[in-house]
C-alpha cells in the first residue's frame, strides 16, 4: 500500500498548462480586454492618437543606403527593384515621425494628457513612436504576435507595450482609446484597421466623434478608387467625407490640434466607461 501524497494545491489560473489551451481560451480573451486597461490608468493615459502604417516603410536614410548599395552589386535585379519601390514611400517614414513629434510636443506643453499610440511594430509604426520619444514623451505600442515583420520597435514606452495574441482585442483598443487616429500608406493590415474605423464611424459605433486623417491622397488614390463606391451607389456622397485628405505635416498637425481642441480635451479618461451611443 503506497504512502498518500499530497493534494495538488495549484490554483486554476496558476496552471499554466490549462492558461494555453483551447478550454481557457475565454480567459485569455478577458485578459487581453482587461489589462490593457489597467495598465493605461496607472499610466495616466487620457487618450491617444494614432497612427496606422505600413511595417514596411523605411526611414529615407537607410533606404537610400540600400539602393546604392544594391546598385553597386550584380544579380539582384528583384532585390534593387523591391529597395527602389521603397525609396518611393520612405519619405512617408519621415512625415509620420515629425507629425507625431509635434503632436507629442504639443500635448506634453498643453497638458492634454494625449500621447501617440502605433501598433508597436516597424516602419511607420515605429516612425510615430519615435517621434514622441525624441519629443521626450511617452508613447503606446498595441503589438501583436505575427509569424513575420512584427517585431516591437525600441521607441515605445516600456510600461505601455502591449503584446496581443487576438486581432479583434487588439482592434478595440486602438480605437476605444483613441482621440484621432492618422492613417499613412500601407497595405492590407492598413487597409483593414482604416476601414474598421471608418464603418464604425459611418454606423455611429464610435460613441463620440474622432477626427480622422488619411495621410497622402496621390498613394491612397492610386490603390484605392473610392468614388466608385459613389458611383455604383454603394455609399452615400457624404460618406466620403468621413475623413480628412492631408498632404503635409503643417495641414495634418493644423487640422488635429483645431479638432482636439474643439472636441476631446474635456472628456474623460481612457478605461472610464461613457454612455452607450445605442439606445
Amino acid at each position: 500500500m503506497h504512502e498518500p501524497k499530497e493534494p495538488h494545491s495549484l490554483k486554476a489560473y496558476e496552471n499554466l498548462e490549462f492558461m494555453h489551451s483551447p478550454q481557457a481560451r475565454e480567459v485569455r480573451i478577458l485578459a487581453e480586454f482587461t489589462e490593457p486597461r489597467s495598465r493605461l490608468r496607472k499610466a495616466g493615459v487620457e487618450g491617444t492618437i494614432v497612427f496606422f502604417g505600413s511595417a514596411r516603410t523605411p526611414p529615407l536614410d537607410e533606404a537610400q543606403e540600400t539602393v546604392r548599395e544594391l546598385e553597386a552589386r550584380t544579380g539582384v535585379d528583384k532585390e534593387l527593384s523591391r529597395a527602389r519601390a521603397l525609396l518611393k514611400v520612405a519619405p512617408y517614414y519621415e512625415q509620420a515621425r515629425e507629425l507625431a513629434h509635434r503632436l507629442s510636443t504639443w500635448s506634453t506643453q498643453g497638458k492634454h494628457g494625449l500621447i501617440v499610440c502605433s501598433g508597436g511594430g516597424h516602419g511607420i509604426m515605429g516612425a510615430a513612436n519615435r517621434g514622441a520619444y525624441d519629443a521626450g514623451a511617452p508613447s503606446v505600442g498595441l503589438n501583436i504576435s505575427l509569424p513575420f515583420e512584427q517585431h516591437a520597435n525600441p521607441w515605445i514606452t516600456p510600461e505601455l507595450a502591449f503584446q496581443f495574441h487576438y486581432f479583434f482585442l487588439r482592434k478595440y483598443w486602438f480605437v476605444h482609446t483613441s482621440r484621432a487616429i492618422v492613417v499613412f500608406p500601407g497595405g492590407f493590415g492598413t487597409m483593414d484597421e482604416m476601414f474598421e474605423v471608418m464603418t464604425l464611424k459611418q454606423t455611429g459605433k464610435l460613441g463620440r466623434p474622432k477626427p480622422i486623417v488619411i495621410f497622402g491622397r496621390e498613394y491612397w488614390e492610386r490603390v484605392l478608387n473610392l468614388d466608385a463606391f459613389v458611383e455604383t451607389g454603394m455609399v452615400d456622397p457624404e460618406d466620403l467625407s468621413l475623413w480628412h485628405w492631408s498632404d503635409s505635416v503643417d495641414e495634418a498637425f493644423e487640422y488635429l490640434t483645431k479638432e482636439l481642441g474643439e472636441v476631446h480635451l474635456q472628456k474623460p479618461k481612457v478605461g472610464y466607461e461613457e454612455p452607450d451611443p445605442l439606445p
